[in-house]
Order: structure tokens, then sequence, then C-alpha cells
């Protein structure tokens, strides 16, 4: 009766050891199944310049001064005015008028231009541009840098190692206002 007795005890102690070891093994399979898994989505990572107590400036609220600033040098569209007259000018595709547009930027610029040779109004622009001079023959409305530092207008026609900076739009009047002897010119980038 002792063996029997040490049997079952035996036997009850190995069916609760295998029981454990068979629940054991139910829970590490529910752990590695994907419902029991707990998901981890990563978080946004930050942005450059940006932390989370900083409110970005939606586009209304941004610097009006900046928007208008980067709409004129979009623009390729100048205006030249001569007395009470305006013409509008079409930019150079050279590296002296983007110096020259970035230049009308900071504000209009008012030139004292003498006429030279029946033809052309020349002048100084106070300060040196970017020159990528080529031989050219110019017509009424071209508008050229001389020399780096003059701007030249023209109502003739000249053959001469210039860089161009524009050209009038629509001749119209044009000659008539340049008119004869010194002028003065205003350039800028909005229509006075």
């Amino acid at each position: 009766m002792k063996q029997m007795l040490s049997l079952l005890l035996a036997g009850l102690m190995l069916f609760g050891i295998t029981g454990c070891a068979a629940g054991d093994s139910r829970s590490a399979e529910q752990d590695r199944s994907p419902a029991s898994q707990i998901v981890v989505t990563p978080t946004q990572a930050p942005v450059a310049g940006f932390t989370p107590s900083e409110p970005q400036k939606s586009e209304p609220e941004a610097d009006i001064a900046d928007i208008k600033e980067a709409s004129e040098m979009d623009q390729n569209t100048f205006y030249v005015t001569l007395a009470e007259e305006t013409f509008a000018a079409t930019f150079a595709q050279t590296p002296g008028a983007t110096a020259l547009k970035t230049l009308l930027a900071e504000g209009p610029l008012a030139l004292s231009l003498r006429d030279y040779g029946g033809f052309e109004k020349v002048g100084p622009l106070g300060q040196r541009l970017p020159a990528s001079d080529a031989q050219t023959t110019t017509q009424s409305g071209d508008i050229v840098l001389y020399q780096g530092n003059q701007i030249v207008l023209f109502y003739g026609s000249n053959s001469w190692s210039y860089t161009r900076l524009g050209r009038i739009d629509d001749l119209t009047g044009w000659a008539e206002a340049l008119g004869h002897g010194d002028i003065l010119v205003t350039l800028s980038l909005q229509a006075p």
C-alpha cells in the first residue's frame, strides 16, 4: 500500500509538472502569436529647426516683405521712366541683368544720362555690374552695360562690345521720350 500511495503521489506530481509545462508552453506560444504582440509605431522624426513648442507660420502669416521681394526677383519685367512716360522692358538673360534686377529690388534707381552720338543716352550706374561683353549691333530700345559701370539706352543703332541688360517691349514714343540732350531716367521693378 505504501508503494501504491508512493506511485499515486508520484503520478500526481508528474501530472502536475506536465500540466505546468503545458501551460507554460501555451503561454509562450501565445506570446509569439501576432494577436498577442504589442505593436509599437515609431514616432515622427523631428523636423530640422522645428520643435513642437514652436508653432509653424502658415502661408498667410508669412512676412509680406519677403513675399514681395521674392515675387520681384521672379519677374522678368522692369520699367524705364523718362519725364512723364514709362516704358516696360524685359530683362536679358545675362549675369549683368540679374545683378541689375537685384539692385532694383532694393528700390528704384535714378540716373542722369547724357546724349552721345545722336543714337544713345549713356551714364554712370555708380557701381560695377558683372560684364559678359560681346560684339553687338544694337537697335532702338536696347539697354546695355558699357565698361561694366555705365548704362546705355539706345534710340538708334551702334556696333560695339556690350553686355545686354534688357530691351524696351513697345517702342511707340521711345525716341521722342528720350529727346535731345541730357535726361533723368528712373529704373524700377514696379510701374510708377
